[in-house]
């Protein structure tokens, strides 16, 4: 794995800070992050570190660390950020061929967690060791949320408190900017291997998603031995993260659709992947996950501007090959079907369904743009400007000659096999908006409970400290909200699981999974369903329109004298 000095963050809310000192200091699982143990049961210690504090001394930096929270009453609860995690991983090659040293990279450490995070209580740690066996230089600067002390307002930031001591660290986007073209003009200076940090990556790997590759990549490998040791094939070989799904399934499907539409709707039949369509950026639902992932967590190459020009070009494509095709295959009197073979005093209709139709075998239903044809003896504009009347007729001609052309390409031979049709998707539809329902509401009950679950686990500690506290009565009233609140949750999880089995979290969140994933299989069914009907309805009164219109006149007209 290449680095070219790249610049990685990460977050931190636990509140024991003595764990990032045990980690800069003492060897860890790559894999699992736990300390590596001698035949002793001692850690081991790193063989080749650097270690620098700034504004802190770093053998009592976690002391230090809790003490200001305490001073400013921060960073007191587990949900906050406690602390930030860069890491600077410059090329192996820097030490062959540009003369890094360990030395070297600490200063350069410090140089830059000077310039990026003043007023920090700051630890910067070179590591010699590699990572991944790659034989890298490394720096790790890690720093307290908290800024200890005021500094001057920087360029990028975006509030005032941003430069006040008792504030917390806030790395918007045009920060991160500044911290990568610092490191640039560190490295370009330096003479260091470099890559333009500042263009986004056209498809993004995260130090995150590297792991989990490379995790999953060695239990895979572990399982396909005792498969072919069995004498068996495996049948895969090579791990594939969710990320990397989504990048090769969207660079396959984006290769061949010529509208979002298609793009989406392939998408979802052949890798069951949602795409959503945000005001500025797609996001990719995978079908095994219940949150979203943005295109910037994929790359550029699969994000909405650059799959938008892609689509366009595809689109063009396909239209010049279509008109290739027809110049070569079509005969210039079949390029004369005209509309206006079709009367508008609707002398056509009596051969609308005819006593042959053509073969027909339903495979999937394409929304059109048919719509209704208009009564202009019921339309009051139509009645009131003779111009509109006459765009109303040759609208209400074209409507008539798609409607024509829809009855016929679907194989309805009769009015009643229409009608037929549109109460058998009707019916359908019904069916699908009531499972639909049905699917919400199971979803919208295990909710529920994740959200009992929840109080009944965050408050648990208390409820058990109040347990074996001396003075009961006493601990209850101090803290009575938690308590309430947990008494609430057992109340109501006792209720639903009469037996007494309450599943766990991990079983409800799956189980929510799979409830979203049904939920949204079901609201996309019903809205084809639904979609359907209305087009059927919309052919079916078209059609009865252009069978007997002067009935149907009559009908409204019989209607309208009921009502006065």
């Amino acid at each position: 794995m290449r680095f070219m000095a790249i610049l990685k963050h990460g977050t931190s809310k636990n509140s024991n800070y003595n764990d990032v000192f045990s980690y800069l200091l003492y060897e860890h699982d790559e894999y699992t992050m736990k300390p590596i143990l001698d035949k002793n049961g001692d850690m081991v210690r790193r063989r080749g570190y650097i270690l620098d504090g700034i504004n802190c001394n770093p053998f009592t930096y976690a002391e230090e660390c809790r003490e200001l929270n305490r001073q400013y009453r921060k960073n007191q609860k587990a949900s906050e950020t406690k602390a930030h995690h860069y890491i600077i991983s410059f090329d192996p090659l820097d030490q062959s061929e540009c003369g890094l040293t360990g030395e070297k990279a600490q200063e350069l450490g410090i140089e830059f967690a000077k310039k990026n995070f003043p007023g920090h209580q700051t630890l910067v740690c070179t590591h010699m060791d590699g990572h991944n066996g790659s034989g890298n230089i490394h720096v790790h600067i890690v720093f307290n949320s908290l800024r200890k002390y005021d500094i001057e307002q920087p360029d990028y930031s975006e509030r005032s408190c941003d430069s006040r001591a008792g504030y917390k660290h806030h790395p918007t986007l045009e920060y991160l900017d500044s911290m990568r073209a610092s490191l640039m003009e560190i490295c370009n200076r330096e003479g260091l291997h470099q890559v333009e940090l500042l263009t986004p990556s056209e498809n993004k790997i995260s130090e995150r998603e590297y792991w989990v590759k490379k995790r999953g990549q060695a239990e895979l490998d572990k399982t396909n031995k005792e498969v072919i040791e069995f004498g068996l094939t495996p049948a895969k070989t090579v791990f594939q993260t969710q990320k990397q799904f989504l990048r090769d399934a969207i660079s396959v499907v984006s290769n061949s659709a010529t509208s979002f539409e298609e793009f989406q709707k392939i998408l979802f039949e052949k890798y069951s992947i949602q795409v959503t369509d945000k005001k500025y950026r797609y996001t990719y639902l995978h079908p095994e996950r219940s949150k979203n992932i943005t295109e910037r967590a994929l790359g550029t190459n699969y994000g909405k501007e650059y799959l938008m020009k892609l689509l366009e070009e595809n689109s063009l494509k396909y239209k010049v090959e279509e008109s290739l095709l027809e110049e070569n295959t079509l005969d210039s009197s079949e390029d004369e079907n005209d509309i206006q073979d079709i009367q508008i005093d609707y002398s056509f209709s009596p051969t609308i369904f005819g006593d042959s139709p053509p073969d027909y075998v339903e495979v999937f239903f394409l929304k059109s743009d048919l719509r209704l044809v208009v009564d202009l003896q019921s339309n009051v504009k139509a009645q009131q400007s003779r111009a509109y009347a006459q765009k109303v007729k040759l609208t209400n001609l074209k409507q008539m000659a798609q409607t024509i052309i829809y009855v016929q390409q679907n194989g309805y031979d009769t009015r009643e096999a229409l009608q037929s049709s549109y109460d058998e998707i009707l019916a359908k539809r019904i069916e699908a908006r009531q499972e639909l329902r049905e699917a919400e509401d199971k979803l919208k009950e295990v909710n529920e409970v994740i959200h009992y679950m929840g109080q009944y686990l965050s408050n648990k500690k208390v409820f058990g400290e109040m347990l074996s506290a001396k003075n009961k009565k006493k601990f209850r009233e101090a803290h009575s909200p938690e308590i309430e609140v947990y008494e609430t949750a057992v109340k109501f999880l006792k209720g639903r699981y009469t037996d007494g089995k309450i599943p766990s979290m991990k079983t409800l969140q799956q189980e929510k999974q799979s409830l979203t994933i049904r939920r949204d299989a079901k609201q996309n069914t019903y809205n084809y369903l639904r979609d359907y009907a209305n087009e059927l309805k919309t052919v079916c009164s078209n059609v009865d329109a252009i069978l007997n219109p002067q009935q149907e006149k009559e009908v409204k007209k019989a209607k309208q004298q009921e009502i006065s």
